[in-house]
């Protein structure tokens, strides 16, 4: 859940880490909290000197102006460090102001180096509050400055800051002592950091303070970020305490993070806590512009309101100890709660997403490849060119020939492609305008059989299957073990030869078009929960088979019901070791969960989402924001993934976190639109007569709506998702076994 991914930013994250844990312990925080001056005395002579020591103040800086020579992404993961100690302070809003003035890169920016090495604190107002006129003393730009500005960050600690002026209907940004200004310090909800409002009763502003290459957006966009960082380590936080708490705390004999709705709770607050960090992550690395701009707002978005959600359900978590004064639970909550209020609503940057992404600025999340081995993409971009003068069959049979379908398996397969390699690969088939056929259910398969089926077995499926000659389905769901398949009934008994397998399956897609299928049954009805079970290949045209279309909420088919009466599987067909079908099933569950984790969005998605809006007579802006934002950090958490592997490290939360996440995403999308539908939305086909792109658009969306209830449900329900995500990654307590 942290914003450092490459192996150079998590050792920068760990020495900041290290050093907080020494110089910034829980007794600085709770003494500066207790402090009348929320610890700025001791933070000038405490604190201070560390941080210069450390450079940090610079670390974004050139090192011509005092600085580190790094950049906005470092300075990111140290704010998201000491966000998670809870410095005290002035660390974020002089940090704020170097990066403002080295981007105005006027003469102002010899302010820099004086912040830089922590001899001047610095502050930044960010609400608009004073006035100005042109000076009369001839000196050409300056300015004459009145008014009081809204509440400023370590306002009363600062000797510098830069706040914007209103100059008749237009916004310029200056630079003020604070020795020229009444200083009246406030009471802050953050107990661990100052403010103060700044009055200035006509103050001379010198021209060379005047920062004349600044614009509004670039100064939020950089708090934005900054702050959106710190918002990351208060909820990275607040998950790690909450789940540290529920493995211990016991009530009714066992402990709280054993009970679901405490588990859940976790579980949610994880995948905020995820989204966060790769909002926050994706604006940091956004050269400055209109798309930094963009990517800042949804930042400002996810990451702050996950900082006060999972502040909040952290105190919830631990319950009566969580509200007590003692507990530094309402510390974290109030620098949320202040970060949000200083930053500006949500709702206000909710409506800017969405503004620009109805304006058409949305731009595919995607990442600058390395340069890697130029010879490799030559000679892809010449495999590819020839393939492309194919159509039809002949071009899918080549593609799977060529190992292009699924490029990261092993030959002959795959291409044994590295992570590098794979984007690359994926780069040149967009480029060549080849896109590789979906396997559907049988990209599930593929990888089980590779890793487990014989060579006999993968001679047999694997060409068959990767050319598209026939389809798969999976037979595993049953009436009484959906995501409990350890309590599947379906029984597979020897035969000579081979096995006579019966039961039921239910919710079976393409069962009805499928040639075969992958099944598990129970091989040892004595055997505990998940052992005793085999996984078996089955033809679909095999005697004793019966399919019975399943009609759905929508009116279509496209579940089944399958009904195996003594059919007949001959040896070749078990896949794995009698009783080991378990493990192969995961697997089979792992590809599957990570495939509905990616971009299937079932015709729900923002793309979607921004079409409709844009033709809607009076869209819900904060609304559409919202889904904009949160379908933005869904795809950036796949690039993150992706980037990880790239660097070595690993992934992390990955396919539960994504899946739960982009279904619940399609289901809101779907709701919103139909709501922007309007009284078209009660139209509609329960009879398969109408269908998505010929029927009103109130009339598409109700169906829409009624698919993608599906959505969280197939390949695991939200809730075992939330349960693998609070198991498997925040390592709490499994469910107890029934009795």
């Amino acid at each position: 859940m942290t914003l450092a991914l490459t192996s150079e930013h998590l050792e920068l994250a760990a020495a900041v880490r290290g050093w907080s844990g020494r110089h910034c312990p829980p007794g600085v925080i709770r003494a500066a909290a207790d402090s009348s001056d929320a610890g700025a005395a001791a933070y000038g002579s405490d604190l201070v000197p560390g941080l210069a020591s450390q450079g940090l103040f610079g670390l974004h800086l050139p090192e011509s102006d005092g600085g580190q020579g790094f950049g906005l992404p470092e300075l990111a993961v140290v704010a998201e460090e000491l966000g998670r100690a809870l410095l005290p302070g002035a660390f974020v809003p002089t940090a704020l102001a170097c990066a403002v003035l080295a981007a105005n890169a006027g003469p102002a920016a010899a302010l820099v180096p004086k912040l830089a090495d922590g001899s001047l604190i610095g502050a930044v107002a960010l609400s608009c509050g004073l006035t100005g006129h042109r000076s009369l003393t001839g000196d050409d730009g300056a300015l004459v400055v009145s008014g009081e500005t809204g509440p400023v960050l370590a306002g009363a600690m600062a000797q510098v800051v830069i706040a914007p002026v209103d100059l008749a209907g237009t916004q310029s940004w200056v630079v003020l002592d604070t020795a020229d200004l009444e200083v009246t310090k406030l009471e802050g909800v953050d107990l661990t950091r100052p403010l103060a409002r700044l009055t200035a009763d006509h103050v001379d502003v010198q021209a060379d303070r005047v920062l004349r290459n600044l614009g509004q957006a670039d100064v939020r966009s950089l708090a934005a970020i900054i702050l959106g960082a710190e918002a990351c380590g208060i909820a990275d936080w607040a998950v790690r305490t909450a789940a540290d708490y529920a493995k211990l705390r016991h009530q009714f004999g066992r402990p709280i993070g054993q009970f679901q709705a405490v588990k859940h709770r976790c579980a949610r607050m994880l995948t905020l806590a995820e989204q966060a960090a790769a909002a926050v992550w994706d604006a940091a690395r956004t050269p400055a512009g209109r798309e930094r701009d963009l990517a800042a707002s949804v930042a400002a978005v996810v990451a702050v309101d996950a900082a006060v959600d999972t502040a909040s359900d952290c105190i919830q978590t631990l319950g009566g100890i969580g509200y007590t004064w003692e507990h530094d639970a309402h510390l974290y909550y109030r620098r949320a709660l202040s970060v949000r209020a200083l930053l500006g609503t949500s709702a206000s940057w909710r409506e800017q997403v969405a503004r620009r992404a109805m304006a058409g600025e949305l731009r595919r999340a995607s990442v600058e490849l390395p340069d890697g081995d130029a010879e490799f993409r030559a000679q892809v971009r010449a495999e590819l060119a020839e393939i492309g003068k194919l159509t039809g069959a002949e071009r899918t049979h080549a593609l799977a020939a060529g190992g292009w379908v699924v490029p990261h398996l092993p030959g002959p397969w795959g291409r044994d492609a590295k992570p590098l390699e794979q984007l690359v690969i994926a780069a040149e088939l967009r480029a060549a305008g080849i896109r590789p056929h979906n396997l559907a259910i049988g990209a599930w398969v593929v990888p089980a059989l590779i890793q487990y089926g014989t060579p006999q077995q993968q001679e047999r499926f694997l060409p068959e299957t990767l050319r598209m000659d026939y389809l798969w389905c999976q037979l595993f769901s049953e009436p009484g073990a959906g995501s409990d398949l350890a309590g599947l009934t379906t029984r597979a008994e020897r035969a000579a030869g081979g096995w006579r397998i019966t039961g039921q399956k239910i919710w079976t897609s393409l069962a009805v078009q499928a040639a075969w299928g992958i099944c598990i049954a129970r091989t040892d009805p004595t055997a505990p929960k998940h052992a005793g079970i085999s996984y078996f290949l089955v033809d679909m045209r095999s005697a004793g088979i019966e399919v019975r279309p399943l009609r759905e909420i929508t009116g279509d088919a496209s579940f089944n019901q399958v009904f195996l009466d003594n059919v007949f599987v001959p040896d070749d067909c078990l896949v794995g070791e009698v009783n080991g079908g378990w493990r192969i099933a995961r697997t089979t569950l792992a590809n599957e969960r990570v495939s509905l984790s990616g971009s299937w969005t079932f015709g729900s998605g923002v793309s979607e989402l921004i079409e409709t809006a844009s033709a809607a007579t009076d869209p819900p802006l904060g609304d559409v924001g919202r889904l904009v934002c949160d379908g933005r950090a869904i795809e950036l958490l796949g690039l993150r993934v992706t980037l990880k592997q790239l660097s070595g490290t690993e992934p992390g939360a990955t396919g539960s976190v994504r899946k739960l996440l982009n279904m619940r995403n399609a289901q809101q999308i779907a709701e919103l639109c139909l709501a922007m539908s309007g009284e078209s939305g009660a139209l509609g086909s329960s009879r398969g007569g109408l269908r998505t792109g010929q029927e009103p658009d109130g009339a598409k969306w109700a169906r829409q709506t009624l698919q993608t209830r599906a959505v969280t449900i197939g390949g695991g329900t939200t809730d075992i998702q939330l349960n693998i995500i609070a198991e498997r990654i925040l390592g709490l307590p499994r469910d107890p076994d029934p009795a």
